[in-house]
């Protein structure tokens, strides 16, 4: 064989193994797969990168419909609606009402009570629930609060119940963040290593994006923002880590001139009134993530500030207002490093 042969086989497979090595490496990068929809009373957007092309859409509807069916306390079939419904107790078909029961009790214990699921006749109370908003009666408060209070349910593996049959359950501030673990668990399961996905704010940065090379960067409101006119007061880079805002951002009722916060302390039975306007919270599940920022809501600024330095488990970032009414921020030291803040 001559050289001039050997050299043309020689640059034939030297650009063969180059495409091969390149298309190795880049599987995946020709372009992130987006999908979209409704769940839990808001929207989901998830963004991934599959090799394969898969659409997930259909099965994520599926999976999270089967979530809803558990914890949605709007679908008055749910099991969660079916134990509010109930006088002592319910036996559990579904496998997604535990998990997040499980881990709304030790936040509730790690919290103090700060944040309490069974906080739902408080909300009804002040409208903000599923039942038909209704003028607050502070005389009614009492009575209400005492049934609210998480040692008054237990449950085991297939079972749940409650001391007082007026007990109810809420997982508004958990629940988004539960089912956005589910869906990551989900596309973890079929192979993908690179997503981001987020429900109605909360979810999971997973991977990097690989449209850029770089971790998934999230966009932080500003709580200076309105419905028509929505801004960011901060961008955070993440990767393999979940994220979640909890403020006072839209959801309000004015009563009497009055604005009164959704986020009801479980304790006081009225709406939260303090400085803190947003708090966002990295950890390692978006479950964990929703709980606790709905905690630190309850909580207030120099709480919230103490609280989150005394878990090491647990980066936030918390935005609120001072005696002047300026916005300041506080970040704990890991998340720092990868917010970028605007003035």
């Amino acid at each position: 064989m001559s050289n001039r042969v050997k050299n043309s086989l020689y640059s034939i497979v030297l650009v063969a193994a180059v495409a091969i090595v390149w298309w190795w490496r880049n599987r995946g990068e020709e372009g992130p797969i987006r999908i979209e929809g409704a769940t839990m009373g808001t929207t989901y957007n998830i963004t991934y990168f599959d090799n394969q092309g898969r659409d997930f859409k259909p099965a994520v509807d599926s999976l999270l419909a089967v979530v809803n069916q558990a914890i949605n306390t709007y679908d008055i079939e749910s099991e969660i609606s079916r134990f509010n419904q109930a006088e002592r107790g319910l036996r559990l078909s579904l496998p997604y009402l535990l998990p997040p029961l499980r881990k709304a009790q030790e936040i509730a214990l790690a919290t103090q009570g700060a944040f309490d699921p069974t906080v739902m006749p408080l909300v009804n109370h002040w409208g903000f629930g599923y039942q038909k908003a209704t003028r607050p009666d502070s005389s009614k408060l009492d009575s209400i609060r005492a049934f609210v209070g998480f040692e008054k349910i237990q449950f085991s593996p297939d079972s749940l119940w409650k001391s007082d049959p007026r007990v109810q359950l809420d997982f508004g501030g958990i629940g988004q963040g539960y089912g956005a673990d589910v869906v990551t668990a989900f596309l973890r399961q079929k192979g993908i290593a690179n997503m981001l996905v987020e429900i109605g704010g909360e979810g999971m940065a997973v991977g990097i994006n690989l449209s850029s090379g770089k971790p998934w960067e999230i966009g932080i409101l500003d709580p200076n923002s309105t419905r028509d006119s929505l801004f960011f007061k901060a961008y955070v880079a993440l990767e393999n880590q979940s994220f979640t805002t909890s403020g006072n951002y839209f959801n309000y009722r004015v009563v009497d001139g009055k604005k009164y916060s959704h986020t009801i302390h479980p304790q006081t039975g009225f709406p939260v009134e303090h400085s803190l306007l947003s708090a966002s919270v990295f950890a390692q599940d978006a479950t964990t993530a929703d709980g606790w920022a709905t905690a630190l809501m309850v909580m207030g600024t120099e709480k919230a500030i103490a609280k989150v330095k005394a878990t090491p488990s647990l980066e936030a970032f918390l935005i609120y207002s001072d005696s002047t009414g300026r916005l300041r921020t506080f970040a704990t030291e890991k998340i720092s490093s990868r917010l970028k803040i605007n003035p």
